[in-house]
């Protein structure tokens, strides 16, 4: 809103004045139907049924969500919604998330999502969608999950796999980053507690971190926007979009989950305090994953404002995915839920998702053999305003250049990958 507001400006804001005040908000909330189609140990699966007369032609699609955050993160509101997206699109799309963490639930640990959760929802969905094969999408730790599943179990029915927002290299997280050298010595074992050190004793008091405290944590994480968020909604009064995007978040945001106490154990221990998905693997006792062991095309965002994932410590992946027939890097624009479903998604990472997904996508009748499949995507990589770019397919570890970079005219995403540290 201007300095000194226009007259359109003053009855915009007024009127969204009104909306909040009188009639509850200006974000339409209503949440996307959806049926539940299998169920288990901290496990939902549900598929989101076609809207109106539309008709599922297109290849399925499993939204994998993070430890603690509720699903909304895919279906944030209306318009600004990847499930509304891929559903109106024609996808057979589903979604797993995992309900509320007790203390009861405290000695589940990651192995529990990365054995059983994820593989299982992936199964169910193909089986729900006729057999075919999946294409699966995680953000932030639901991408983790998703990576170290997919590498320890190759016989997935998996189309294509992407990540968005998902931290591989904790040291370059600037939020982090100072503090993971004190990490050892606070905690350090206290007499009279079995060898535990303060940090590990309390969560294991606790059963884990609770909602509070995971709420508190990602508020953090935009301390700036936080202190400066009644500035910035009093400035654009006039924008209902804006408030509206701003309402969304704060839903999402007060309907966080609490993390098992072993798997937030092993999350301090293993992820944060020694960072060992920088190097490649993820140690449960004498079980060892490798990331490289992922055989599945590999499509990866990293968030140009996110501070929770710097697109560098997002990047840190793709080299380790040597066993990928094709790896994709992109930098779009928005934080870490932005990147996801800010305004801004709906023509940079949806389009691009889009791309993907058709480029390996088994639904359409021309795409007996390698060559029409390419050409198909090659049409959906320039309705996303993209070039067409030479892919050497099948060589394990390809990364468009790897592909880093490959759309020079596409503003959000080569610039911003370029210049990324290796």
């Amino acid at each position: 809103m201007d300095l000194i507001p226009k007259p359109d400006q003053v009855v915009a804001a007024a009127s969204n004045v009104a909306q909040k005040l009188l009639y509850g908000g200006l974000a339409d909330l209503r949440r996307m139907p959806r049926t539940l189609i299998d169920e288990g140990m901290l496990r939902q699966v549900y598929h989101y049924r076609p809207a109106g007369r539309a008709k599922e032609d297109g290849d399925p699609v499993l939204l994998v969500t993070p430890l603690a955050a509720p699903s909304t993160c895919f279906d944030l509101r209306r318009g600004c919604s990847l499930v509304e997206h891929l559903v109106t699109e024609g996808h057979p799309t589903y979604v797993v998330e995992y309900g509320e963490v007790s203390f009861k639930d405290r000695n589940l640990g990651m192995e529990h999502w990365i054995d059983e959760v994820v593989p299982e929802a992936i199964r169910q969905a193909s089986a729900h969608a006729g057999g075919r094969p999946v294409h699966v999408i995680g953000w932030s730790l639901g991408g983790i999950f998703l990576t170290l599943a997919l590498a320890d179990n190759p016989d997935l029915p998996v189309a294509s796999t992407t990540l968005l927002g998902s931290p591989f290299d904790v040291s370059k997280v600037p939020m982090i980053a100072p503090l993971r050298p004190l990490a050892s010595f606070a905690d350090r074992p206290i007499l009279g507690t079995a060898g535990l050190g303060p940090v590990t004793r309390i969560y294991q008091m606790a059963g884990g971190a609770p909602k509070p405290l995971v709420r508190w944590a990602f508020q953090l994480s935009a301390a700036q926007k936080l202190f400066t968020k009644p500035l910035v909604q009093l400035t654009n009064l006039d924008d209902t979009e804006f408030l509206a995007q701003i309402e969304a978040v704060d839903d999402f945001t007060a309907n966080m989950i609490a993390y098992p106490g072993r798997t937030f154990g092993q999350l301090y221990h293993r992820f944060f305090k020694t960072n060992d998905l920088k190097y490649g693997y993820f140690e449960f006792g004498d079980r060892r994953i490798e990331v490289k062991d992922l055989d599945k095309p590999v499509l990866v965002f990293g968030g140009a404002d996110d501070g929770i994932a710097p697109a560098a410590c997002v990047r840190a992946v793709v080299p380790l995915l040597t066993g990928s027939p094709e790896v994709r890097f992109e930098v779009v624009p928005g934080g870490h839920l932005g990147m996801l479903t800010g305004r801004s998604a709906r023509e940079t990472t949806w389009k691009i998702i889009d791309a993907w997904i058709d480029r390996w996508s088994d639904s359409a009748p021309t795409r007996s053999t390698q060559q029409p499949a390419r050409k198909t995507a090659r049409k959906a990589g320039q309705k996303a305003g993209q070039k067409k770019q030479g892919t050497k397919k099948g060589r394990p570890g390809a990364t468009d250049a790897d592909g880093i970079g490959a759309h020079p005219n596409r503003r959000y995403g080569s610039g911003g990958s370029r210049s990324l540290a290796p």
